[in-house]
C-alpha cells in the first residue's frame, strides 16, 4: 500500500466511525423515553433481564453504552448485581445487529445480479437515505424528525466509510507480505490478542467487526482460520470502555464491569478450545481436514457476522445457568462493603449522563423524595405550634439538613446535565426541575422558621386566644391540604391536582389577610398584644410563603406537561383569567376553610 491507499484507509475509517457515533447518539436519543420506560422495569428474573439487554443494546446499537448504563445503575443502587448478569448477557448478543447491518455492503450486484439484488446494495439505496436525511435535518421542525435524519446520515457515512476502506485494501489481496501477516492469526493466541487490543483502541466491537469485514471483502484474503480468533478477541477488547467507567464507580458498580469481563474472557477460553478440539478429533479421525479447510476457505462480510452471532449466542447457552457463579467471581474480585449513603441521592450516577433521559428519570426520582422530606417537615412543623416537642424539632432541623444536601447534589447534577445534547422538552424539564428543587428547599427553610416561631411561643409562654388559635388551625389545614395536593401532583406527574393548588392558594392568600386584619380588631380591643401580634406575623408569613412556593411548583409541572414555553406567572395569570373550573374550586376551598365562626 502507497501513502494515498493509507490516507484513503484511515479516511474512510474516520467516517465509519463517526457515523456510527453520529447513528448511536441519535438512536440514543429518540428512543430515550422508551429507555426510560424499558429500564424502569427493573427486574430479578434473569431472562427478562436478558431480553431487556438485547433490546436495549439492538435500539442503541452499542453494547458498550448499554454496560456502562448497567454499571451506573448498579453504582447507583437501582439495579442489583443480579439483575445486571442477565442484562450484560443480553447487551452482548444485541450488538451483533450492527455486523449484519454492515454485511450489506458484502451483497453482490454484478451485470448478473437480479434487479431486486441490486438494489439491496448499500451503494443503490444509500444515496436516497442520505437525500431523505438530510432533508429531515435540514427542514423540518420537529426533533423526532430531525433526529431520524440524523440516524439517516450517521447510518450513510458509516456505509460509506466501510465502502472507502474495502476499496483502499483491495491492493492487498495480491500482496504476499500481507497474506503472510494474516496467517500469524490462525495461531488463536495472536488472533484473540489483535482483536482484543483493536477493539479496546476504537472502544467497539461493532466498529471492530466492521473494520475486519472492510478488510475482508476489500482483499479476500482473509480465511475462516485467521478470522474467528480476531473475533472472539474483539468480544473482550469492548470490555474496555465498562471497565474505564468502573473506575470511579463503587465497589458493586466495579463487579459489573467485571462481570461483564468475566463472561467474555470465559466465553472465548471454552468456545476457542472447543473449536480447537472438534478440530483435532477431526484430524484423528480423518473424516476431513477441519482445520485446513477454515484456512483456506476465504470468509466474508456474511460469514464474519455469522461467526459473530453464533458465538455471542453459544456464551449465553453456556454460562446463562451460571450467573450467580459469575456474580460470585465478581464478588470475589473486588472484596468488601460499600459505605452506605443515601439511597436516593446514590442515584445521581454521572455514567446515566450519556443518556440525558434516563437521567432526568432519575433526578425526578431524588427531586420526589426531596419533595416528601421538605413538606413531611413543614407539616409536622405547624404540629408543633399546637404542642412543642423537641424529638420532632431536631428531626425538623435534620431534615433541612438533608434537603440543603439533595439541592446541593441533584442541582450540581442537573446543570451538568444541561450540558449534554438533550432534545428541547428534556432541557425544559431539566429547566423546570431545577426551579423546582429550589422552591423544596425553601419550603424546608420555612418549616425551621415555623419552629424556631413555636420555640418563641413556648420560651416566652405565649398563648393565642380563642378566635386566633380558631383561625389559625384554619390557614393550617389550608396549608397542610395544599401541600398534600402538591406533593402527589409531582410524585405522581397527576395534573388534575396540580390544577387544584392555585385556586387553593389564593384562599390562603385571603385567610392570611383575614387573620391580620382580625388580629388588628383584637388589638385595638386590647384581647392580645403586639408581642403577639410580631410571632403571628412571622407565621402568617412563612404559612403564606409555603404556599407560594407550592403555586409555583405546580405551575412549572403544567408547563412541563404542555411542553411549551409559557412562564410560571403567565401560566398564573391566565388561570385566574375568569376560568369557571378556577372559580369552582376557590369557592369549594374558601366553604371548606371559613374562619368565620
Amino acid at each position: 500500500m502507497g501513502i494515498f491507499e493509507i490516507l484513503t484507509l484511515l479516511c474512510g475509517l474516520a467516517l465509519f466511525l463517526y457515523g456510527m457515533d453520529v447513528m448511536g447518539d441519535a438512536l440514543k436519543k429518540s428512543a430515550g423515553r422508551k429507555l426510560k420506560t424499558i429500564l424502569g422495569d427493573l427486574t430479578s428474573n434473569k431472562f427478562k433481564g436478558f431480553l431487556l439487554g438485547l433490546g436495549v443494546t439492538a435500539i442503541i446499537q452499542s453494547s458498550s453504552a448499554t454496560t456502562v448504563m448497567v454499571v451506573g445503575f448498579v453504582n447507583s443502587g437501582t439495579m442489583l448485581l443480579g439483575q445486571a448478569v442477565g442484562v450484560i448477557m443480553g447487551a452482548n448478543v444485541g450488538t451483533a445487529v450492527t455486523a449484519w447491518i454492515t454485511a450489506l455492503n458484502g451483497i453482490e450486484g454484478g451485470a448478473d445480479a437480479t434487479a431486486i439484488l441490486k438494489w439491496l446494495k448499500p451503494e443503490a439505496w444509500m444515496p436516497i437515505l442520505a437525500i431523505i436525511g438530510i432533508c429531515l435535518l435540514m427542514f423540518s421542525k420537529k426533533n423526532k424528525l430531525k433526529d431520524v435524519g440524523t440516524i439517516l446520515l450517521g447510518f450513510a457515512v458509516l456505509m460509506t466509510g466501510m465502502d472507502i476502506m474495502s476499496g483502499a485494501v483491495s491492493g492487498l489481496k495480491n500482496d504476499p507480505g500481507f497474506c503472510q501477516i494474516l496467517t500469524l492469526f490462525e495461531n488463536p493466541l495472536l488472533g484473540v490478542l489483535a482483536g482484543t487490543i483493536l477493539t479496546a483502541v476504537v472502544q467497539s466491537s461493532s466498529a471492530s467487526i466492521g473494520i475486519l469485514q472492510a478488510l475482508a471483502v476489500g482483499t479476500g484474503a482473509i480465511s475462516f482460520g485467521a478470522a474467528i480468533p480476531i473475533i472472539l478477541g474483539q468480544n473482550i477488547g469492548t470490555c474496555i470502555t465498562a471497565m474505564l467507567s468502573a473506575l470511579g464507580a463503587n465497589k458493586n458498580g466495579k463487579r459489573a464491569a467485571f462481570v461483564h469481563l468475566y463472561f467474555n474472557i470465559i466465553g472465548v477460553a471454552f468456545w476457542l478450545t472447543m473449536y480447537y478440539l472438534v478440530g483435532w478429533i477431526f484430524s484423528l479421525t480423518g473424516a476431513f481436514d477441519l482445520f485446513g479447510l477454515a484456512n483456506t476457505t476465504m470468509i466474508d462480510m456474511w460469514g464474519i457476522a455469522i461467526v459473530h452471532t453464533v458465538f455471542k449466542i453459544l456464551s449465553v447457552i453456556t454460562l446463562f445457568p451460571f450467573t450467580k457463579l459469575l456474580e460470585k467471581l465478581a464478588c470475589l474480585t473486588v472484596r468488601g462493603s460499600d459505605k452506605k449513603g443515601d439511597e436516593y441521592t446514590n442515584m445521581l450516577d454521572e455514567r446515566l449522563l450519556d443518556t440525558p433521559t434516563v437521567a432526568i428519570d432519575r433526578s425526578r426520582a431524588v427531586a420526589a423524595q426531596m419533595a416528601v422530606i421538605s413538606m413531611d417537615s413543614f407539616k409536622k412543623s405547624m404540629q408543633i405550634l399546637d404542642s412543642y416537642d423537641s424529638k420532632i424539632a431536631d428531626e425538623i432541623r435534620k431534615e433541612e439538613d438533608t434537603a440543603d444536601i439533595y439541592e446541593d447534589e441533584l442541582g450540581s447534577y442537573l446543570v451538568k446535565l444541561s450540558e449534554r445534547n438533550m432534545d428541547a422538552v428534556d432541557s425544559h424539564e431539566v429547566t423546570k426541575l431545577l426551579h423546582m428543587i429550589g422552591d423544596f428547599e425553601r419550603i424546608s427553610d420555612h418549616a425551621v422558621n415555623l419552629l424556631e416561631s413555636a420555640e418563641e411561643l413556648k420560651d416566652k409562654s405565649l398563648s393565642f386566644s380563642k378566635q386566633a388559635q380558631h383561625e389559625l388551625h384554619a390557614l393550617t389545614g389550608a396549608v397542610e391540604e395544599i401541600l398534600t395536593i402538591t406533593k402527589e401532583a409531582f410524585v405522581e406527574s397527576d395534573m388534575n391536582k396540580a390544577a387544584m393548588v392555585e385556586p387553593l392558594e389564593q384562599v390562603v392568600d385571603y385567610l392570611k389577610d383575614q387573620i391580620r386584619f382580625h388580629h388588628t380588631l383584637r388589638l385595638q380591643k386590647s384581647e392580645c398584644t403586639i408581642e403577639h401580634g410580631f410571632v403571628l406575623a412571622d407565621i402568617l408569613t412563612n404559612l403564606e410563603r409555603v404556599s407560594d412556593h407550592c403555586s409555583n411548583i405546580a405551575g412549572c409541572l403544567i408547563e412541563m406537561s404542555r411542553h411549551d414555553a409559557l412562564g410560571v406567572h403567565e401560566y398564573l395569570h391566565e388561570v385566574k383569567a375568569g376560568s369557571p373550573e378556577f372559580t369552582k374550586l376557590y369557592n369549594g376551598f374558601l366553604e371548606k376553610y371559613s374562619i368565620e365562626e
